[in-house]
């Protein structure tokens, strides 16, 4: 099953895939750093549904959303050829800062393998903290 948006309820996205080969160890079972980039393979359909592409945000703007932090609590092994479910939505927004939350799921089961965050910061390309612009306060739920 390759990737997938569906935006299930107004204010989050998620994606489908199934768990490859190369994304688990010797036991089956999926290496850590992996529920990562499904986190931001949501976060981008998160975007994306809500009208904003990461790349244009980069090319029009001169603006990148750098990862400040991130945790992931991981409850359950996901293992080789699960269909999984990342769903990504905004938890919290200030024009400094946003955090995503994220829920990492078995799509027959509803069992959840992880749950986490990530804080992001506006930066310019010279690496220095902006502000939101406001054109942007809409994709991260911020009031103009």
């Amino acid at each position: 099953m390759s990737p997938e948006s569906t935006t299930s309820a107004p204010g989050f996205a998620e994606i489908r895939t199934r768990v490859r080969y190369a994304e688990t160890d010797q036991m089956g079972v999926v290496y850590h750093a992996n529920y990562l980039v499904w986190m931001e393979m949501a976060r981008t359909e998160l975007c994306r549904v809500r009208g904003f592409r990461y790349r244009d945000i980069e090319r029009d703007d001169q603006l990148r959303l750098a990862v400040a932090e991130v945790s992931c609590r991981y409850r359950a092994p996901a293992r080789y050829d699960d269909e999984i479910v990342a769903k990504a939505w905004v938890a919290h927004a200030h024009p400094r800062m946003v955090t995503f939350a994220y829920e990492i799921r078995h799509e027959l089961t509803g069992e959840v393998f992880a749950t986490g965050e990530t804080r992001h910061i506006m930066i310019d390309f010279n690496g220095r903290p902006v502000k939101i612009p406001p054109k942007y306060f809409s994709l991260f739920g911020l009031a103009p």
